[in-house]
């Protein structure tokens, strides 16, 4: 049996509480003058994520134990909604038509990939969305906004129908909520239910996957 992807997502319940976020892979390399060469190893980050700084309950460490055995340990991966950056805009704000920048129309091309950019004056990071959550795709081109637009939300592209592709230069905004595709980064769960009722609880890493 090959790997492969389950499109379910980690109990939301659990997923609230856990803890993590982006990692990235950077090599530093100290120089006799005291300087310091850095160089990026990874150009996309990948996020990390401990599901057992979520459970609260022996009813959360069954679920969760349930979950893990229905994927299998780490053979599928599955949707996780990050508890932090889950939207096209930040946490507490309502997804807009006008929160991201996809793209500029062309007149002929019809799909655009999800995107959400990370920046600020120095800098910035363009992220690609594979995992939108269906019925939350919000869409404008050229500030007004459009419906016309069928989502693939097993890749994130979305694709507008005839009669309604953007203009030539027009611009393409979305908004949109989302999860990340993650796997468990292990293929044993050890309880100890002593120690967890005392308040430890088992470390479950969860790894982003990429498709």
């Amino acid at each position: 049996m090959s790997g492969g992807f389950h499109d379910v997502r980690f109990p939301l319940r659990l997923s609230l509480a856990t803890s993590g976020g982006p990692v990235r892979r950077t090599d530093i390399v100290n120089l006799s003058n005291g300087r310091e060469n850095r160089n990026q190893r990874w150009f996309d980050s990948r996020r990390s994520y401990d599901a057992g700084s979520g459970l609260r309950s022996l009813d959360d460490l069954y679920e969760l134990m349930a979950f893990f055995e229905a994927r299998r340990g780490q053979l599928f991966g599955f949707r996780f909604r990050d508890p932090v950056d889950f939207k096209s805009c930040s946490p507490l704000q309502t997804v807009s038509a006008t929160d991201q920048f996809i793209g500029t129309g062309d007149g002929t091309t019809a799909s655009y990939q999800l995107i959400k950019t990370y920046g600020d004056a120095g800098s910035s990071f363009v992220r690609s969305i594979e995992k939108p959550v269906s019925g939350t795709l919000k869409v404008s081109v050229d500030g007004a906004v459009v419906s016309d637009v069928v989502l693939d939300a097993a890749t994130g592209v979305m694709t507008f129908v005839a009669g309604a592709i953007p203009a030539g230069g027009a611009a393409i905004f979305a908004g949109f909520e989302f999860d990340v595709p993650v796997r468990f980064d292990i293929d044993r769960i050890e309880v100890n239910l002593k120690t967890f009722k005392a308040g430890m609880v088992p470390s479950v890493p969860l790894a982003e996957i990429r498709p």
